[in-house]
Order: structure tokens, then sequence, then C-alpha cells
């Protein structure tokens, strides 16, 4: 891209300024491009939070603010590659024929490749990104094949990750400025389609069912499974993913509730031709520690957990306990010395019965979404506490719970005030290593739980 020395040179001097105070107070001169500079600006800052890898990186372009706040970050975009890698090992060859052809392996042998897949080299295999938007994904994910192409309706776009997969080192990629649907049409068949429909309408206004999604993968359904063997959508994590299952009509073998640092930020959903009769869920929590997966097929009870080895310790299936997150298994807090607090990965998936059995935890009760124990759980995909105290809302009660306390982290969970009104209440600042839980317990009562973290202890 031609852009002036007198424009690089303002960047590099001024990345770590205010980009405001920038813009009200820098001064123009000949050959300095301002706008461009302060979008450059802008988006090294982003990247620096959201892309590190991509932030040391000094000759990448960034797009205006929108298109930097939508692009993934990059542990999703790492997860999607191994996802692909792993995908594509077991794909198999790409065929023209009909889509009853060739049948796929159980969704169980599928579970269980390896995720070391993510170090496979990129040898073989094809991926075209519909969508390709800033490119983030695509970079990620095509290194993992031989040959990957970059398609996206926006030219501007299309010449920024030009040089940007150049930059980037990124060898076998073409990129192709096209709407989704014609380039669907006319493509050959390859082994992978990833997109991620736009989810603004043409006011600007967010959506998120996926018919209003641009392009409409309902309508497009039938044509990505001609001309892919695997087919990978990116969905928002406000949509219902049974009912965008139900939606997709059967073509749905694996459902992904991806987290960071327990906040939900990406549904991703796998299709294929020849989908298993019920998909298999995975919910991932990615933390600086390292993953979280619990995995579990929601009608079939079958426990695929221990197909995994987790970074942090292996989450193997344990069984045990009657599980279950209905009231009959409900318990108290107070005969319990342990507590656990699913993460937002699984509290968006509701396998709360599922993850109650697979760790022999009893629910606190039915609609609270806690967990008690007398014993620690090693590997639980969430955080878990050490109950030190627990009372009613009576006042002698209450004061004796909170006592000696500034500060507190406080969660509600099926109880009638919210966290703000909770601490106004009890005079409570927050933060601190003490966390309350505010809930309502097996008799109706409202309760107030006082706990340490186990792994703050």
């Amino acid at each position: 891209m031609d852009i002036s020395e007198q424009t690089r040179a303002f960047v590099r001097g001024h990345r770590t300024d205010d980009v405001r105070d920038l813009a009200l107070h820098a001064k123009r001169v000949e050959g300095l491009d301002l706008t461009w500079a302060l979008d450059q600006i802008a988006g090294w800052q982003t990247a620096r939070r959201k892309l590190p890898q991509w932030a040391d990186v000094d000759d990448i372009i960034y797009p205006p603010h929108l298109a930097m706040e939508q692009c993934s970050s990059e542990p999703t975009a790492r997860y999607k590659a191994r996802l692909a890698a792993r995908l594509l090992a077991g794909a198999g060859p790409v065929e023209t024929t009909t889509a009853d052809a060739v049948p796929e392996p159980p969704a169980a042998e599928r579970a269980a490749q390896s995720h070391t897949s993510e170090s496979r080299p990129a040898s073989e295999g094809t991926l075209t990104d519909l969508t390709g938007g800033f490119g983030v994904d695509f970079s990620y994910m095509a290194r993992r094949f031989a040959h990957a192409v970059y398609v996206e309706r926006q030219s501007q776009l299309c010449e920024i990750v030009r040089h940007n997969v150049a930059a980037l080192g990124l060898d076998g990629v073409r990129i192709v400025n096209a709407q989704a649907e014609s380039h669907l049409d006319a493509m050959d068949p390859v082994d992978v389609i990833y997109l991620d429909p736009a989810r603004r309408d043409t006011h600007g206004a967010r959506t998120y069912a996926i018919a209003d999604c641009t392009p409409d993968v309902l309508v497009l359904r039938d044509g990505l499974l001609r001309k892919a063997r695997v087919v990978i959508v990116k969905l928002s994590p406000m949509l219902d993913w049974h009912k965008a299952v139900d939606d997709l009509g059967g073509v749905v073998d694996e459902v992904h509730i991806v987290a960071v640092s327990n906040e939900c930020k990406e549904l991703l959903l796998v299709l294929r031709r020849n989908a298993a009769p019920v998909p298999l869920v995975q919910c991932v929590n990615l933390t600086p520690q390292g993953e979280e997966r619990f995995a579990y097929t929601p009608e079939s009870g079958d426990m695929r957990g221990d197909v995994y080895d987790d970074v942090r310790g292996d989450i193997a299936a344990e069984t045990g306990g009657d599980g279950g997150d209905d009231s009959a298994g409900a318990a108290t807090a107070a005969a319990h010395r342990y507590l656990y607090e699913p993460n937002a990965a699984i509290m968006k998936a509701g396998c709360f019965a599922e993850l109650g059995a697979r760790y022999g935890l009893t629910p606190l009760t039915a609609n609270s979404h806690l967990y008690v124990t007398d014993r620690p759980v090693p590997g639980f995909p969430g955080r878990g506490f050490r109950i030190d105290a627990m009372a009613t809302l009576a006042k002698k009660d209450l004061k004796r719970v909170v006592a000696g306390l500034t500060q507190a982290n406080i969660t509600t969970r099926n109880f009638p005030m919210t966290v703000d009104q909770l601490r106004r209440k009890l005079k409570l600042k927050d933060g601190g290593d003490t966390y309350l839980f505010a809930t309502t317990d097996r008799a109706r009562r409202h309760i107030l739980i006082r706990a340490t973290r186990l792994d703050r202890e």
C-alpha cells in the first residue's frame, strides 16, 4: 500500500499516545495522512490487547475501528485453527459425489482425535473462508492447510489482508474480492469452508438470528455441503444454540461454545453431510492457565469429557453421585465443605445434569446452578471454593457471616436482589479475597454463603 514515510513515522512515534488527543492537537504537515495514521494507532492499541502476536509485527495494517472491534481475538482464532486442523485430519479426501456417498466416522471417534493436531504441518488440505473480514481467523487457520482462499466483498479489506498475509509470512493463500454467494457457486470443492456471517443489518444495528445475518447460512446450507466435507460457522454467543441446531435441519455435527476468561465469546457450529443424529457439544473456557473443556451429547447421555487432556490437568470423566440439577438432589450448603460454579461456556450450554453426574456433585438447588460436595474436585471446568460460613438474611445471622468484611466479590443466583442492591445492603466494596454467593435454598429461604476461592488459598 502507498503510505508516505511521514505517515509511517507519525504512527511509530505516537503508538502509545491517546488517539483522541492526537486528533485534536496533532500538527498537520505535508505528506501526513492523519486519518489513516489515527486508525493505525487505534488499531495497534486494540491489537496489543486482543492480538498481541499481530501487534509484534511492525508492518501490519489495521482497518477502521469497527472491523477491529468485531474481529476475533488471538485465543479464539487459535482455537478455531486447532479445530480446523482436527477436522482436516478426519475429513478424508474431498469428493463431488452425492451427500450420502461417503459415510463419516462416529462422533465419538471424531472427538477422540488428539488436539495435538495444532502442530500439524500445512502439507495438505484446502480451506476457503467465505467471509474473510480483517483476516484474523483466516491467518491462523490458513497455516494448517496447503492452500487457503480468503473471500471478502469489501475491496478495501482485501487490499489490507493482501498486505498483511505477506507481512505475516503466509504462503499458499489467495485473496478474492467477491460476494460469498457468487464465489460459493463458482468455486471448486475444498476440505473445509469457514464462515463468520456479518451480524449487522443495513442500518448498522446488531442482529443475532441466523437468517438475519449476511450471508444467510440457512439459504446456503446445501450449497456449502456440496462444496466442502466440513463447514465451520461462527455465530453470536447470544444465539440459542438449540434453535440454531434445529434451524439447520440435521446437519450440525458439533457445537462449540467458546469462552475466554469466563466470558462467552463465540458459538461455533460444525456442519457435515452425514452429521451424527445428536451433535457433540463442547464447552471450552480459554484462560491464561490453559483450557477447561467439557464435552457431552445432550440427549444420549454419552459422556465424552474423557477424550481430552487439559493443559491444567486431565478433565477425565468422573463418575459417582446422583448429579443432576433437580430439586430431588438439592442440598444445603451447611452440610458440605466445597462449592463449585460452572464456567460461562457450561452456563451457556445448560448441561447442568451432565456436569453434576460427571463430577459426582450435588446441586445446591434446582435453579442456582451451583454445586456442593464434601471433597475437592480436581479439573472442574469452572471455579471452586471452600465454604467458610452460611447464613439466612436474618439480621443477626447476616451480621455474623459478614463480620470483619469491608469488601467482597458478590454473585447472585436465583435471588431476588441484584449484585448492586445486595452490595449496598451489606455496605461492602467490590474486590478482595472473600466471595459471597446469594441464592435460594431447598426450603426456599434466601441464604448467603461466604467462601474462599481454592486456587487463592
